[in-house]
């Protein structure tokens, strides 16, 4: 049984085309692949897949790259438009709903100051503030954004003026490569403002009442926990939050 399985689909496979479908290939076409069924089939759902694929990027490449509209129904149909405030500014993107706010971000609107890290929501590096609170946007689906407000590295200093933060970052050498900064710095501006709301950690001690808006080094590194760097700046990170807190100058570490 099983030495006679092959040839059973061997026989079916090879079964001559009919004359409709040896009409469809040219005599070249014929000569180089045979007359078999397989060989027709095989061909002729490449050629489809190959024709849907170009039409679906043909689509989207339109829709992205310039003002012309997305005429193909099947791929209209994926796409969602997602309104949004960026950095005081309305955006309005055309995406895929699996698409995330990075992804939007970064690959739609060339906001690239937001990092993809590990793209697992474990290294902060991809950290935004959406209505005032710290966001992994590896995590958030950008139609989940839909009407809110959202600040990147991009929309905290206002022109040549740097933020506060970012000048204190400057200071105290916050940064060595430099890649997870714009995730540390949204994150710290975000941490100061969650303090000032009275929002604990896992270190706060007194949770009976209100927590001071002073907060400790422990507090600081607790909260920031989420923001990894790799080249281990974390005292002088520190210490630029610190300095933004107290508003007077830190001691820099050396």
């Amino acid at each position: 049984m099983c030495e006679n399985f092959p040839t059973y689909i061997a026989e079916e496979i090879q079964e001559p085309l009919t004359e409709d479908e040896a009409a469809l290939l040219s005599e070249d076409d014929l000569s180089k692949l045979g007359k078999s069924r397989r060989d027709f089939l095989g061909k002729t759902a490449l050629a489809a897949i190959a024709a849907q694929l170009l039409l679906h990027d043909q689509a989207f490449a339109l829709k992205y790259m310039s003002d012309a509209p997305v005429t193909n129904n099947a791929v209209s149909e994926l796409a969602m438009t997602v309104k949004m405030t960026i950095n005081g500014a309305e955006k309005s993107v055309a995406i895929e709903p699996n698409v995330t706010l990075l992804d939007a971000l970064r690959e739609r609107l060339q906001m690239t100051g937001t990092k993809k890290g590990c793209d697992h929501g474990q290294c902060g590096a991809c950290t935004v503030i959406v209505d005032g609170k710290r966001v992994l946007s590896c995590l958030t689906l950008a139609a989940q954004a839909e009407g809110l407000n959202i600040t990147t590295i991009e929309g905290l200093g206002k022109g040549d003026e740097l933020h506060p933060m970012q000048e204190s970052f400057i200071t105290h050498d916050g940064f060595q490569c430099g890649y997870c900064t714009p995730g540390q710095i949204c994150s710290a501006v975000a941490l100061l403002d969650e303090a000032k709301r009275g929002e604990i950690s896992y270190v706060s001690t007194n949770i009976s009442k209100k927590p001071p808006t002073k907060l400790s080094d422990d507090e600081i590194r607790e909260r920031m926990s989420g923001n990894i760097c790799r080249c281990g700046a974390y005292p002088h990170i520190v210490e630029a939050i610190k300095e933004v807190q107290n508003g007077k100058a830190e001691a820099k570490s050396s």
